[in-house]
Order: C-alpha cells, then sequence, then structure tokens
C-alpha cells in the first residue's frame, strides 16, 4: 500500500495471517529487497511459530528476500491469493481519512502499529456466527479494552 505523506510516496508493509488479522506493520519508504528483508526479519521476531505458507504479489523483491528469511516456507504468488491482506488496508484508508493524512512517517509507524492490534480486537467475523457468540466476543473485547490502564490507552 502506498501512503502519501508531505508528498512524498511511502509504503506500507502489512502482515496477514489467515484470519485477516494484522500481525506486523512496517512503514519504509523503498520498497526494494533489502526492505523485503527488513520486513520479514521483523515480522519473523515477533511471531511464535513458523508460517508453513507465505502469500506475497509477483514483486521480485519478495521472492530475493524469501530465499534467505524464509528458505523452508512455501511461497504463493497465484492472483486474488493476497486479497486477504489486500482488503485489511481498508481500516487504515478509513483513519487516515478521518485523521487528515499522517504528518510524518514516525507518526504513521507508531499510530499503525497500535491501532492495528485494537481494531484485531474489535473486528469479529460477524458473517461467520451467530448473533449470541457475537454479542459474547463484542462484551469481551470492551471487557479487556475495560481492563486496560488509561496511561496505555491514551499513547
Amino acid at each position: 500500500m502506498f501512503i502519501r505523506i508531505r508528498g512524498e510516496r511511502y509504503y506500507l508493509w502489512r502482515a496477514v495471517d489467515q484470519d485477516g488479522d494484522t500481525l506486523d506493520i512496517l512503514v519504509q519508504k523503498r520498497r526494494n529487497t533489502r526492505a523485503a528483508k527488513r520486513f520479514f526479519r521483523k515480522l519473523l521476531k515477533g511471531l511464535r511459530y513458523v508460517p508453513n505458507r507465505r502469500v506475497t504479489d509477483n514483486l521480485r523483491s519478495y521472492a530475493a528476500a524469501h530465499r534467505t528469511t524464509f528458505p523452508s516456507v512455501r511461497h504463493c504468488t497465484t492472483q486474488y491469493a493476497n486479497n486477504r491482506a489486500e482488503v485489511s488496508y481498508q481500516p487504515t484508508r478509513q483513519r487516515e481519512r478521518h485523521m487528515r493524512r499522517f504528518k510524518s512517517a514516525r507518526h504513521v509507524q507508531r499510530f499503525l502499529s497500535v491501532h492495528s492490534p485494537i481494531n484485531n480486537l474489535f473486528r469479529v467475523g460477524r458473517h461467520l456466527m451467530k448473533a449470541g457468540h457475537y454479542r459474547l466476543f463484542r462484551e469481551q473485547a470492551f471487557v479487556t479494552w475495560r481492563a486496560v490502564p488509561t496511561g496505555l490507552a491514551a499513547a
């Protein structure tokens, strides 16, 4: 995804799991092999498991970074396979419009690294469950949100 910050183009790298939950985000100026390797290393640090499949578009820098960071993981680049990742950008675009654009790359990185896990908590697949289960999950999300100390929620 591309983001314009003060007229300059930045790239928003996003890792999404099979459920559509955002795992990690990185904002960078370039979209080359070095940037892809940096993102994959950052992603592997935060994961507690090794994925069995990685889905990307056909950008060549992904394949080059894949050979060094994910040699044992199957790399899938088929058409429509990365739709889950493409749809995950919609809440970011909505927040960007609401905030009247982001002011700096550092601001984007800091905001989205906090906003995405909270969005995962409150965005539940309503179409996949019964109404009673949905209400239960929403109540659990609000209980979790209320348990967060107020100083942390404001940061």
